[in-house]
């Protein structure tokens, strides 16, 4: 029976956006990129940067090779890779060949990946040798190991292949509910169609600087990768060791000048930490949009967020999705008014190119309030699983609402509602499926795994909540014969990726079971991480503190000083979350490695008096009567006095205005923004020989009027942003208006290296626009304080690296270091 009225219905079941399909594959769009800018930073790594140009050079070069070695459409080739440039490379460059790649963590378990090797049956493996797999792992299939392959004879030029936009483009394997992985086949349309339905929300453009935070084994890499190169921006690939360690992470945000951050609401939380025990908080942080994903929100944990940033600096959004609908499937904006104790976890409306249905089990329509099981169509369905037309036919079904014949449905699993607003509220999943710290598991997979020992008769795996909210894998087993917890364990670990290791498994005599003889979730024991026996007490002060850090951070009564941090439940997010508590007690910087090569109070506790001091806080400081250069500094002042005034180290703004341009506002804009910032007024003269910084006070900005034609403009423009500075008496910025006519004019903005880079061009065109904005309404701006200039960078800097003739120094100690590595190098 139809409750619904009509009203209702058509408002359940929506009219998604018209789309026009596009026939436009990934490589495509990435090489019209590199032809509209080849000279723009695509990806960073390290030290190190490509550009388009180079990037699409070095993709093409092995594309061929692949192709060479008949690669092509509907083949899929793995990739076991560490993270860096040539991954990135890699994922192009099969993608150009024609192949769809499918991403192999060189972290997983042999047994794992040979599984996936053997389902997916990929034509070639590209990996390392430092990263490369046991000959058992790819089984039959071709290695080729990327860093001894010379591709430096094949051809530089785009290939051209018979890649069409409904070819395969990835496969990503999810966890399975019958203890298999299953590999996902998302084509190139599913995700070229993803950033056009998005585009009116986000706006991203080549200003915009992304992180590779994910593994590429996650499908939120798909976002993170492309959503970069589609548009031009720059990728900033994020080591492993950075992406665990929150603080390193906010440092790197703040030094690339990351303006699109992707999270799972796990990773954000331990970085908002981060964030607040940063002083000042949000420090030099560009971001503008924060993305989550992966796993569901909880809004009220943001309100400690909230309290520090505002609604828009960065926007925060929300946005559901699975590998099967491909990557993101709704979009919510958040505010601060939902990040409240009561807010539940409202996941938005769809994306415009897809229809979500809310339906019952019959497949009927659920009135608005109602629970009911999540149902996506749409352009963004994946083609199905590799090889298991079965399970594809089970979860992707024919769409009954559909107009077009012949549409499909995937069938989430989750139970969602929707809410007065017409947004969609996650309430659950319908199956046992879970997510933890934003990884998808089944836990059918993990109790196949423990099953599989040869004493384990029953197992069965959950998730609960710790103290602090965390969500933790508890394993439960009964066993024929006497088996150890740690055993198990360690069972475990050898066959599953980290992510579904169980914090603790405990061993039952039997599974407790409901009246119906299922199993009885509710009845099962709390794991008791407490350790029983007897064990050495705290010998030192230093111990007995680690050990209380301990039991705060995992949320117990006690911990033993040779008890193991993970072995009580700890993980990778826990164990930053400690590091940061021992730094804020002791003063001293742990690297995580640390703990992960001694996990126990005890080990952590020797290593603290030989650890170095924690970094001091960049803070507002006390100007010297004589203020010293940065590195950067010197050595651009350098180069400056070696080479005589030049434009080499000049960094060119072009700002095109439309309409009447009010000079006068402007030339008071320009001074607003150069008294804001310092770095912008400061000069560098020399006494004895050595230069330092001299900070101007109400210097005079000038803002000379040229007129020139159409065709003249880009002649000027050149040459104006060739104007050489005078270092040690001159703005290191210069400013020129150019009138094309009455309402067409370009403003040139060039700013030496001495005093910015190319992420400072952002953040002086927001400022300038504000001022000019204020000053044509006849008023000043109104604007924050900068919580510490670069003249504060510059003492903090220094203070930290110390005095180069101090052997003890960390600036000697590091020039001795490298001087000693690149010892006999040419």
């Amino acid at each position: 029976i139809d409750l619904l009225s009509a009203r209702e219905r058509a408002a359940v079941l929506g009219v998604p956006a018209a789309v026009v399909p596009s026939g436009a594959t990934l490589p495509g769009l990435f090489e019209a990129r590199v032809a509209a800018g080849p000279g723009a930073a695509a990806v960073v790594w390290g030290g190190s940067t490509l550009s388009y140009g180079e990037l699409n050079e070095r993709a093409n070069r092995l594309a061929h090779e692949l192709v060479g070695r008949g690669v092509g459409p509907e083949d899929v080739v793995a990739l076991a890779l560490p993270r860096g440039v040539d991954l990135v490379v890699a994922v192009v460059a099969v993608l150009k060949a024609g192949a769809a790649y499918l991403p192999l963590d060189p972290a997983y378990p042999a047994a794992r990946v040979a599984y996936m090797v053997a389902d997916a049956r990929p034509v070639l493996v590209l990996t390392t040798g430092e990263s490369r797999l046991a000959a058992e792992a790819v089984g039959g299939a071709p290695v080729v190991l990327l860093d001894v392959l010379d591709v430096r004879e094949r051809s530089s030029d785009n290939p051209v292949t018979a890649l069409s936009a409904d070819h395969p483009a990835y496969v990503i394997y999810t966890s399975g509910s019958t203890g298999r992985p299953k590999g996902v086949v998302v084509a190139h349309r599913n995700v070229t169609r993803l950033f056009d339905a998005t585009r009116k929300w986000f706006g991203f453009g080549p200003d915009d600087v992304w992180t590779l935070f994910h593994s590429y084994a996650f499908d939120f890499s798909v976002w993170e990768l492309w959503g970069a190169l589609l548009h031009g921006g720059r990728l900033v690939v994020v080591p492993y060791e950075v992406s665990r360690t929150p603080s390193a992470f906010l440092d790197l945000l703040a030094e690339h000048g990351v303006t699109v951050l992707n999270q799972t609401p796990s990773a954000f939380h331990q970085l908002a930490q981060a964030d607040a025990d940063a002083s000042p908080p949000g420090r030099r942080l560009g971001l503008r949009t924060v993305v989550f994903g992966g796993e569901a929100l909880q809004p009220s944990r943001l309100a400690d967020w909230y309290r520090r940033h505002p609604d828009d600096s960065p926007t925060l959004i929300n946005m559901y999705g699975i590998t099967e609908t491909t990557v993101h499937v709704t979009y919510q904006a958040l505010t601060r008014e939902r990040a409240t104790g009561a807010a539940a976890s409202v996941i938005g409306a769809g994306i415009p190119d897809l229809r979500t249905y809310v339906l019952g089990p019959g497949l009927e329509l659920a009135a608005p309030g109602v629970v009911g099981e999540l149902y996506v169509a749409g352009a963004g369905v994946a083609r199905g699983y590799l090889g298991r037309p079965g399970l594809t036919a089970e979860r992707f079904v024919a769409d009954p609402y559909a107009v077009e014949p012949g549409s499909r449905m995937y069938r989430t699993g989750d139970l969602v509602r929707w809410n007065p607003d017409g947004e969609l509220e996650f309430v659950g999943r319908a199956d046992h499926q879970v997510k933890i710290r934003g990884f998808r598991i089944e836990p059918g997979e993990i109790e196949n795994v423990l099953t599989g020992h040869p004493d384990v008769t029953e197992a069965a795996a959950v998730v609960r909540d710790d103290r602090s909210g965390d969500a933790r894998l508890i394993a439960y087993v009964v066993a024929r014969a006497a088996v150890r917890a740690g055993d198990m364990r360690e069972f475990a670990r050898d066959r599953l990726p980290d992510h579904m290791v169980p914090a603790a498994v405990v061993v039952l005599d039997r599974m407790p079971l409901t009246a119906n003889g299922k199993l009885d979730k509710a009845a099962l024991p709390e794991p008791d991480f407490t350790v029983l026996r007897p064990g050495r007490e705290a010998r030192t002060p230093q111990e007995q503190i680690v050990c209380d850090l301990f039991a705060q951070v995992l949320g117990l009564p006690q911990v033993g000083v040779d008890d193991g941090f993970f072995d009580l439940g700890g993980h990778s997010l826990l164990a930053t979350r400690l590091i940061a508590r021992i730094r804020a007690a002791f003063g001293v910087e742990l690297e995580l490695r640390a703990l992960f090569d001694g996990p126990t109070p005890s080990a952590v506790a020797a290593l603290l008096d030989t650890a170095g001091p924690a970094r001091p806080t960049l803070v507002a400081r006390e100007r010297p009567p004589v203020l010293p250069l940065s590195s950067a500094q010197r050595r651009l002042w350098f180069l400056h006095k070696m080479e005589g005034p030049s434009a080499t180290y000049n960094i060119p703004l072009v700002i095109r205005l439309t309409g009447t341009v009010d000079r006068d506002a402007l030339r008071a804009a320009l001074g607003d923004v150069v008294a804001r910032h310092e770095s912008l007024r400061t000069v560098f003269p020399e006494t004895d020989d050595a230069p330092y910084q001299r900070i101007l006070d109400g210097p005079n900005v000038g803002l000379p009027a040229t007129r020139v034609t159409e065709a003249e403009l880009p002649g000027a423009l050149e040459s104006g942003a060739r104007y050489a500075f005078d270092l040690s008496a001159e703005l290191p910025v210069h400013a020129r208006l150019f009138t094309v006519s009455e309402d067409r004019h370009a403003l040139l903005l060039v700013v030496h290296h001495i005093a910015g880079d190319g992420w400072s061009l952002g953040p002086l065109a927001s400022d300038l626009t504000r001022a000019y904005t204020a000053r044509v309404e006849g008023r000043v701006p109104e604007w924050t304080a900068l919580p510490v200039q670069y003249a504060d960078y510059t003492l903090w800097q220094n203070e930290l690296l110390g005095d180069q003739d101090d052997p003890d120094s960390l600036f000697a100690t590091q020039i001795e270091y490298w001087r000693g590595a690149l010892a006999g190098l040419p």
